[in-house]
């Protein structure tokens, strides 16, 4: 089993700035592919960004796209997920995927199918 523990999430001013931190049990974190997921109150579960497992790639939906940023560390066993200017749309909780097949990765990186393991969230609450 692949255990997936999101943390960092507060209540933050709408402007603002706040990091998430995504670590990942196992040995074989650096053949993941991860990605970032979110569900507002009331909302569907929808994609944020992905990264690839060598992290010669990263995806965003258009509506974070240059201002969030995912990246993550292989000697750590961690992702990230760093938000700027963050808006009261963003307030959801965030959730944290792993895809252990990695097969056709760059076709489906934004549907939560394609993921394998989940964590079980950190509430983002942005403020205005």
């Amino acid at each position: 089993q692949v255990q997936l523990v999101e943390s960092g999430g507060r209540l933050v001013q709408a402007g603002g700035s706040l990091s998430l931190s995504c670590a990942a049990s196992g040995r074989t974190f650096s053949t993941y592919n991860m990605g970032w997921f979110r569900q507002a109150p009331g909302k569907e579960r929808e994609f944020v960004a992905a990264i690839t497992a060598s992290a010669d790639s990263s995806y965003y939906h258009d509506s974070v796209k240059g201002r969030f940023t995912i990246s993550r560390d292989s000697a750590k066993n961690t992702v990230y997920l760093h938000m700027n200017s963050l808006k009261p749309e963003d307030t959801a909780v965030y959730y944290c995927a792993a895809d252990l097949r990695s097969q056709n990765f760059w076709t489906f990186y934004a549907r939560p199918e394609q993921y394998d393991y989940w964590g079980q969230g950190t509430q983002v609450t942005v403020s205005s």
